[in-house]
């Protein structure tokens, strides 16, 4: 990361952030028992957050859970978060869940006894009651689409957003893209030629579905027309023309 200097602002809580990362992880590493499988599609998340995984009967990880002298064999299971965007640096966080499985009419159930969430700005470990309590962030599911559409037909929405980022963030600045969207704001990644940093612009308000997020993206939107264009992009776009 950067030493971008704008702070991260109403940002979600880690316990929510753990949700979110492993409502939306279409796969998973699973390690138990001194095997290890890489799973795609092939788990579901309780509403507590525990994780039920579907896997073929010659698996080494049922076969683990099976013969475990307590029938639940400990295990890690590890999630990646990645931006939907292509960029530098792409996993924007790992979440790690250590615990138990179980067998349940074929399905292996586990069950976190520990969870871990690491993001750039470093790790935490996250209370299990707060864990199974959280609920993931309501714009999740649609982060991914509103990301690239953002990024794919509204370059120019995302050039005006930078007049809202301190001077100093945008210093050698060569391409800004949308790194993550949550209900609290929007994230930015400014790629340099050699480094990258990250800038949150805050919404005013929560956005608890898409229809309030485009009214959040539409007051963001103003307030940057109403900002003076940055001297750094100024001078990439003078630069280019020549």
């Amino acid at each position: 990361m950067g030493d971008d200097s704008q702070s991260w602002t109403a940002a979600p809580a880690a316990a929510e952030q753990a949700r979110s990362v492993l409502a939306a992880a279409w796969s998973c590493s699973v390690t138990a028992e001194g095997t290890r499988e890489e799973l795609v599609g092939a788990h579901t998340v309780t509403e507590d957050g525990g994780v039920l995984v579907n896997v073929p009967e010659d698996s080494a990880l049922l076969a683990a859970a099976i013969c475990a002298p307590r029938g639940e064999p400990s295990a890690v299971l590890e999630f990646a978060d990645v931006a939907p965007v292509p960029l530098r640096n792409r996993i924007r966080a790992r979440l790690w869940l250590a615990g138990w499985f179980a067998v349940e009419e074929g399905q292996l159930a586990f069950r976190p006894t520990r969870v871990v969430l690491r993001q750039p700005s470093g790790a935490a470990v996250v209370d299990l009651d707060e864990f199974a309590a959280a609920v993931p962030d309501p714009l999740t599911t649609a982060e991914a689409r509103l990301l690239t559409h953002l990024a794919d037909c509204h370059a120019d929405a995302v050039e005006r957003l930078t007049r809202l980022v301190e001077h100093d963030s945008l210093h050698g600045a060569v391409r800004v893209q949308p790194l993550a969207v949550d209900r609290h704001g929007l994230t930015l990644r400014i790629e340099r030629a050699r480094a990258h940093g990250d800038v949150r612009l805050a919404f005013h308000a929560p956005a608890d579905d898409v229809a309030q997020l485009t009214e959040r993206m539409h007051v963001l939107l103003t307030q940057a027309s109403a900002a003076s264009c940055p001297r750094s992009l100024q001078r990439q776009r003078t630069d280019g023309d020549r």
